[in-house]
């Protein structure tokens, strides 16, 4: 996307031109203010009463989303808005004709379900069309491409010879199918962002406006800045804090790295390790419970289980993800000898938590009623309450919420909201191919034949599909289409749902740190002035252990959290210490620097843990044992003969 498309959708003013006066654009930034709002507050009046009947829901966010998309993303950068602003009207006319139509006319295609009429048909490929052009503005190319390829396959699958074959369908069978029912254009995705995802934006909007992403700055300053290293650990772990709200890799590294970044490079990290600290930091928040990001929500519908429970099993994962990153970044800033912050310039952590540690109690309040198992939508709704509660009681100066600041969160929430709904929405149309095609069983079927039904093949295969589907993509997008067409097969070799369905989330989400496109990095490259692609490198490197615990809660329910608490403490420590084999390997130091084959040695050690083995354990303590046995010989020796020398010195 453009800057000066950028510069619109925050700003909500269409991009200045030659031929639009000014009155015409303050007009138009007022219409898509008002609209912005609206939209928020229709998800808060759903939120406090329940969701209206399906697809009223539906169609209502459906066609807010398309009305801001193309308000605030122009077709082009390319030529006078003012001319471009009549096609941008058209769309935006189109796009409430068929809000109103599918509304109004639900009753009338519920009885035609299977023989849509030609008004069915018109205003159903209008609505097609429509999310296709507005996923190319709002995401790019790619994602229109993808889904425009399902439907030509949904078409002309017939004539595909041999296994990818399918029986004929007609254009107005595949229309109706997906603009009809609650399968395609409207379904489970669409229905998520409707409900849980929307309800999430609106609370992180009022949170922002209410000086949480400042409290979570001061908490992590606070707590690590004066260690060695201490930005580098204040990025992780504001950057956790901030990202398991917001729920946008980008968006996070954006909000916290203009911070973070800056004081990294102050204190002697290089430009790439900085901006890739932030980068993995910052991504992680999308799996990190209790908010994680819109692809969580999206699983626990497609699983039939809590939001919670999903949240529960998603935790000693992200606490390993974490685990290492504060490792290697340790390690390093020990490494480089780098120091932390003078605690003159850190803030006093009682004294943040006096003046603003109300503003974690709609966390509190948000958990509590998780663990209540209320449904994700009313828990976001109080959480919401009790954010404007305290923002308007307990608020000081830019922090306190006002009626213009309400608006504003409102406003801000509505622009946000536009890339999930647009994005969920382009990903059901993929589902309603996948499901009215039998694509997902066929894809299935042939992940399985490639691997032999060898689980460890098949599960490299899968990663590989998210990673590629993923880069470019946004996450949930990614997601639900992985986890329709490849979640099943692992499953079928014995993976237990939740696993199967995490494991394709998390590499969903690792995309963003995978060269050669990792959004994420780009993103944070641009705001230490390094390199994209060494920024994009490091990343990966520094988040290598979030590719390798996925495949071990395939083979190890208890990092789930599921199983005895035996034997869930026994797997989060043996992996614990194999994550720290990992990150010394990874950095080659210790308690000094550690040569090629020392290396090798702790990365036989990693793996031997992180296999959920007692034989395997004993081997990976055994040689982790060793290398640390080796470091403090290598000290001591260090040691004595420095004594030694400065024995002879004084004696000379």
């Amino acid at each position: 996307m453009s800057n000066q498309s950028e510069a619109a959708a925050v700003s909500g003013k269409a991009p200045t031109s030659d031929g639009g006066g000014e009155w015409d654009e303050q007009l138009f930034a007022r219409i898509v203010k008002i609209v912005a709002i609206a939209f928020s507050l229709f998800h808060l009046y759903t939120g406090a009463t329940g969701p209206i009947y399906v697809m009223f829901q539906r169609s209502v966010h459906l066609g807010f989303a398309l009305f801001l998309t193309f308000a605030l993303y122009p077709a082009s950068t390319k030529g006078p808005r003012s001319k471009l602003f009549i096609l941008d009207a058209a769309f935006i006319c189109l796009s409430i004709a068929v809000t109103v139509y599918s509304i109004a006319g639900f009753d009338g295609m519920v009885q035609r379900q299977g023989l849509p009429n030609l008004l069915d048909l018109a205003f159903g490929g209008i609505a097609i069309l429509l999310v296709m052009e507005a996923s190319r503005r709002v995401m790019g190319l790619q994602i229109t491409i993808i889904v425009a390829a399902f439907l030509a396959y949904a078409l002309l699958g017939q004539y595909v010879p041999g296994f990818f074959g399918h029986r004929p369908f007609s254009f107005s069978r595949e229309i109706g199918y997906q603009y009809m029912t609650t399968e395609g254009l409207f379904g489970i995705p669409l229905g998520v962002s409707a409900t849980f995802v929307i309800i999430f934006i609106i609370f992180g909007a009022f949170m922002h406006k209410t000086g949480m992403g400042k409290l979570f700055l001061d908490i992590s300053m606070a707590v690590a800045g004066h260690f060695s290293g201490g930005p580098a650990k204040v990025a992780v772990i504001s950057s956790c804090l901030m990202g398991m709200m917001s729920g946008s890799t980008v968006a996070n590294v954006v909000t916290t790295g203009s911070f973070t970044i800056p004081l990294m490079k102050r204190i002697g990290y290089t430009p790439v390790f900085a901006a890739g600290v932030e980068t993995v930091a910052s991504t992680g928040g999308m799996f990190m419970p209790p908010v994680m990001g819109a692809a969580a929500f999206v699983m626990a519908e497609f699983l039939g289980i809590s939001y919670m429970q999903v949240a529960l099993m998603a935790f000693i994962p992200a606490f390993l993800y974490y685990f290492a990153i504060l490792c290697q970044v340790h390690l390093r800033a020990k490494k480089m000898n780098l120091k932390g912050l003078p605690k003159s310039e850190l803030p006093n952590p009682w004294t943040v938590l006096k003046s603003r540690g109300y503003l974690l109690i709609p966390i509190l309040v948000l958990i509590y009623f998780l663990l209540q198992d209320y449904s994700p939508m009313r828990v976001g709704f109080y959480a919401i309450v009790a954010t404007v509660a305290l923002g308007v009681l307990l608020g000081k100066g830019e922090d306190r919420l006002t009626l213009r600041s309400f608006l504003d969160a409102c406003e801000e929430a509505g622009k946000t909201a536009v890339t999930v709904a647009v994005a969920c929405t382009a990903s059901g149309i993929i589902v309603g191919v996948v499901t009215m095609t039998g694509l997902g069983l066929k894809f299935a079927m042939l992940i399985y034949e490639i691997s032999q039904g060898i689980l460890i093949l098949t599960l490299l295969i899968t990663m590989l599909v998210c990673l590629m589907l993923g880069m470019g993509v946004p996450v949930t997008a990614s997601y639900i289409i992985v986890a329709t067409i490849a979640a099943p097969v692992l499953i079928k070799l014995g993976i237990i749902a939740p696993a199967a369905h995490l494991f394709v989330c998390y590499f969903a989400v690792l995309a963003d740190v995978t060269p050669p496109v990792c959004i994420a990095a780009f993103a944070a490259a641009g705001l230490a002035q390094s390199d994209p692609m060494k920024t994009g490198f490091t990343a990966w490197k520094l988040a290598l252990a979030g590719f390798i615990v996925p495949f071990l809660f395939c083979y190890n329910s208890s990092l789930l959290g599921l199983g005895s608490p035996q034997e869930v403490i026994m797997a989060v420590v043996t992996a614990a210490l194999g994550v720290v084999s990992l990150s010394v390997a990874v950095e080659r130091y210790l308690l000094a620097n550690l040569k090629i084959y020392h290396s090798i040695v702790l990365l036989g050690a990693a793996f031997a843990l992180l296999i959920p083995e007692i034989v395997t354990d004993l081997i990976g303590l055994g040689l982790l044992g060793l290398i640390v046995l080796q470091q403090l010989w290598q000290r001591s020796g260090r040691r004595s003969q420095l004594q030694t020398t400065n024995n002879h010195n004084r004696s000379l």
